[in-house]
């Protein structure tokens, strides 16, 4: 398996040195070895928390319950978190002129904690705190969650974290850009994502119809792997990306 993976890095090495345009496109894998779980799966968090606390019919309807999911999912075990080796890379690549953009699932702002400049969040940011009435943005880490709903200093209207709950709409800025990206991509490489969440999953099989050769890394197959997957890198993500930024970095950037 090291030697095939060896030569596919290889392999993934060349195909994002001929990229004019490469895109990342990352899920919840790509942080698991930060220290946060994911939310499906056999060790995911919806196994251990009930999912409808973060309908967003049910937070406005009873704040106070709903945020005490939320602030033990998100703030009391995920706020010591920090980037691991796959965020770094890819904070590499974006400062070596390899890389576009980020599309990211995640919520945990680890891709921006890594050095990443150019990153989408299609389900928002949970380091960020919004007032439902004056609209108002706060760091998370300015209010205090000792006294549970929190409400905005100024008007004192109810904060929801800046991410997306079952039942809202994907911002338009991160879709447009993750739309653009799927158009206009050389390679897109998706890192850590099943493919199960919509409308996040449409994503990379638009590229792939666009002409977009496909890397994956995951640990093990996908729903993508046998339907759109070129390459697929498999192992954990800072593994696999510490592998490929050493292949990437020691070798020309482009061939002469």
């Amino acid at each position: 398996m090291s030697n095939n993976l060896d030569r596919d890095i290889k392999e993934a090495a060349d195909m994002l040195r001929n990229s004019n345009f490469t895109t990342a496109y990352t899920g919840a894998g790509i942080s698991v070895e930060s220290g946060i779980p994911p939310f499906r799966g056999e060790e995911g968090l919806w196994n251990k928390y009930d999912p409808s606390y973060l309908e967003l019919n049910f937070f406005l309807s009873q704040p106070e319950k709903s945020w005490k999911v939320i602030k033990q999912i998100f703030y009391d075990f995920f706020d010591d978190a920090k980037p691991n080796a796959a965020h770094l890379a890819l904070a590499k690549m974006e400062k070596q002129g390899m890389l576009s953009r980020i599309i990211t699932q995640n919520i945990d702002n680890l891709h921006q904690e890594a050095g990443s400049t150019k990153v989408y969040e299609f389900h928002g940011n949970s380091m960020k705190l919004v007032c439902l009435a004056c609209s108002r943005v706060f760091p998370h880490g300015e209010i205090s969650l000792d006294h549970l709903p929190p409400h905005c200093p100024d008007c004192q209207g109810l904060l929801k974290p800046d991410f997306i709950f079952f039942g809202e709409a994907i911002p338009q800025e991160p879709l447009a850009a993750a739309y653009e990206a799927a158009s206009k991509s050389d390679v897109f490489l998706v890192i850590g994502t099943t493919g199960e969440v919509m409308p996040a999953n449409q994503i990379p099989p638009l590229a792939k119809q666009n002409g977009a050769k496909i890397i994956e890394v995951n640990p093990e197959a996908s729903n993508y792997t046998s339907r759109i997957t070129d390459l697929l890198l498999k192992g954990k993500a800072g593994e696999v990306m510490t592998k490929l930024e050493k292949e990437l970095f020691s070798a020309p950037l482009h061939d002469d």
